[in-house]
């Protein structure tokens, strides 16, 4: 039997396919409360067991100069380049303000702009917003940080990768999608292969570390055979992470997915044949399949830190840095800092208000609970690492964890039936087959499921 056999099993999708969070936190994004406060935050930050570890900091860049219809993204559509300079502004602001709660002496070692699109900047404001951040903040060299962004490779050209470069940018995120230019024009992304090409090459050329290409099947007019022709490509171009999404049509919470004809979408049946294909051509490539939608090549930063138990998630997705405070800079941007997590306004004009009089844009949050902090640790482990090991939670929680969760292990023997999971005296594995399913078999863990209004988040499969 091949990789690819145990890890698409279509008997299962049917019977587990749901909607359910993505775990970038727990407790997730919808228990944050708008009781809490920039003085909660203020309180987080100042808490004397802050301060041992590096730091991760977020950029929001919430500019597109064109909207894709599929994206559910906190965004701003716009062709005003001159949006960006009083943003710009408030960002740098923003360092100011945030700096002051930290030891700015505590180095930075992972980065990452995300958006929207960051390259909506000039290059010029892209300097600016760096040196800022180094003026606030200590970033260790980029031979030993992360530091990413996420690119628009129709406003991206060779030279603006050298530039990034230039700044210490090392990693690079880029959108694809679909190569098929039916499909591209069904959801307003039309992007020739040829500038894909050129980002890459320059990316390789001036020694960024990684690259991560995103695409999505589901998509309008898309066909197994048009896919495929996309991921012949993608495997041609070969870059060391790739995220496979499953397109969410949900029109009724992103109006700009109104524009996409439902009758275009693929069928049940070939909406799974085109995940089928999925898997199989990139295990097939080599790629190691992380979980849900994520791949990498087993020399990727990724794949090493899962097979060595030290993956991680945070709300930019899998990460290898666990043990930093995350700041988040920019509207709708999230933070985490000990155990709270904390949330910028999501309207522009409100996180510019709060800004420009110099407060925190701090708009909801939470402090997680003895409880929340066991049950994230459990989810995590089993969504990153894909096992949970009894032993080492008792003696950092003092639990027997077969006592502490047996309603959950309960639940969980229809996946053991399923060869989804395994478990043993001190353990619990996900296997091949449950990669594909570890959110839904992370939701058993999950408390709060019961009050949270499910058709909000994505489907599992």
């Amino acid at each position: 039997m091949s990789d690819a056999d145990l890890l698409f099993r279509p008997d299962l999708i049917a019977k587990y396919g749901a909607n359910g969070p993505r775990y970038t936190s727990y407790p997730t994004a919808l228990q944050f409360s708008e009781q809490f406060d920039p003085a909660d935050y203020r309180r987080a930050a100042a808490d004397p067991g802050a301060g041992d570890t590096d730091l991760s900091l977020y950029f929001h860049i919430p500019f597109c100069d064109t909207v894709c219809f599929y994206c559910g993204c906190n965004k701003i559509a716009t062709k005003n380049r001159a949006r960006a300079k009083p943003y710009l502004k408030q960002l740098i602001r923003e360092l100011d303000l945030q700096a002051a709660l930290f030891d700015t002496k505590r180095p930075v070692s992972q980065l990452h702009w995300g958006g929207g699109t960051p390259t909506f900047l000039s290059l010029e404001e892209m300097s600016a917003l760096m040196a800022a951040t180094r003026e606030y903040f200590t970033l260790r060299p980029d031979t030993e940080g992360e530091y990413s962004i996420e690119i628009d490779p129709r406003e991206a050209s060779a030279s603006t990768i050298t530039h990034l470069r230039n700044l210490g940018f090392n990693r690079l995120s880029l959108g694809v999608q679909d190569f098929d230019p039916l499909v591209q024009h069904a959801v307003n992304r039309v992007q020739p292969l040829e500038m894909t090409v050129e980002c890459m090459n320059a990316a390789r050329a001036n020694g960024f570390e990684s690259i991560s290409v995103d695409l999505i099947y589901g998509l309008p007019h898309q066909s197994v055979a048009s896919f495929r022709r996309t991921l012949d490509t993608i495997l041609l171009l070969a870059p060391e992470r790739l995220s496979v999404f499953g397109y969410a049509h949900m029109p009724h919470l992103f109006k700009m997915q109104r524009h996409i004809d439902p009758a275009a979408l693929p069928s049940p049946a070939t909406r799974l044949a085109l995940l089928q294909l999925v898997v199989e051509q990139l295990t097939d490539a080599g790629y190691v399949y992380i979980g849900m939608d994520h791949f990498a090549l087993p020399t990727d930063e990724l794949a090493i830190a899962q097979k060595q138990r030290t993956l991680h998630r945070n709300f930019q997705g899998y990460s290898t840095r666990a043990e930093c405070d995350l700041i988040g800079f920019g509207a709708s941007s999230i933070g985490k800092v000990g155990d709270v997590y904390a949330q910028n306004a999501k309207d522009l004009p409100v996180y510019g208000a709060a800004i420009d009089a110099g407060r925190l844009a701090t708009a909801r949050g939470i402090r997680l609970s003895a409880d929340d902090r066991l049950r994230r640790d459990v989810i995590t482990e089993l969504m990153c690492n894909l096992e949970l090991r009894f032993d080492e939670f008792e003696a950092a929680y003092g639990v027997h964890f077969p006592s502490a969760f047996a309603d959950e292990l309960v639940r969980l023997r229809a996946f053991e039936d399923d060869g989804l999971v395994a478990r043993s005296t001190n353990r619990l594995e996900v296997l091949p087959a449950g990669r594909m399913f570890v959110r839904n078999i992370a939701m058993v863990f999950d408390r709060y499921l019961g009050t949270q209004r499910l058709e909000r988040f994505s489907r599992t499969v």
